[in-house]
C-alpha cells in the first residue's frame, strides 16, 4: 500500500490562514503558528464586537435623544415614559435621527409626550 501524506490538505489549510493574515505586521503574516494565533484572536474579537456594536449604537441613540430632550426641559426617562403613554412607537434609532436631522419634528414629539404625561397626572 502506498504511503499517504497530508501535504495537499495541510498546504490548503495553511494557505487559508495566510490569506486571512495578509497585511498583518511581522511574523503574524508569514509564520504559520503566529499567523494562526493572530487570525483566531481576530475572529474572536470580530464575533464579540458584532454583538457589542448593537449595544454601542443603542447607547449613542440614547445619548442623542437625551441631549435633544434636555433642550426642551425634560429628562430622557420622563420623555420615554411620555412616549409610551402617548402611544408613540418610534424606536430609539428613528428618534435619534429625527433629533439630529429634523429638530422641529422632534419638538412636536416631545410636546406630545409632555401632553400625555400632563393628561395622565390630572
Amino acid at each position: 500500500m502506498p504511503r499517504s501524506t497530508s501535504a495537499v490538505a495541510r498546504n490548503n489549510r495553511k494557505k487559508k490562514i495566510f490569506k486571512v493574515a495578509k497585511g498583518y505586521f511581522g511574523g503574524r503574516k508569514n509564520l504559520y503558528k503566529t499567523a494562526k494565533d493572530a487570525v483566531e484572536k481576530g475572529w474572536e474579537h470580530a464575533y464579540r464586537d458584532r454583538k457589542k456594536k448593537k449595544r454601542n449604537f443603542r447607547r449613542l441613540w440614547i445619548a442623542r435623544i437625551n441631549a435633544a430632550v434636555r433642550e426642551h426641559d425634560m429628562s430622557y426617562s420622563v420623555f420615554i415614559n411620555g412616549c409610551k403613554h402617548a402611544g408613540i412607537e418610534l424606536d430609539r434609532k428613528a428618534m435619534a435621527d429625527l433629533a439630529v436631522r429634523n429638530p422641529d419634528a422632534f419638538g412636536a414629539i416631545v410636546a406630545q409626550a409632555r401632553d400625555s404625561l400632563a393628561a395622565k397626572a390630572s
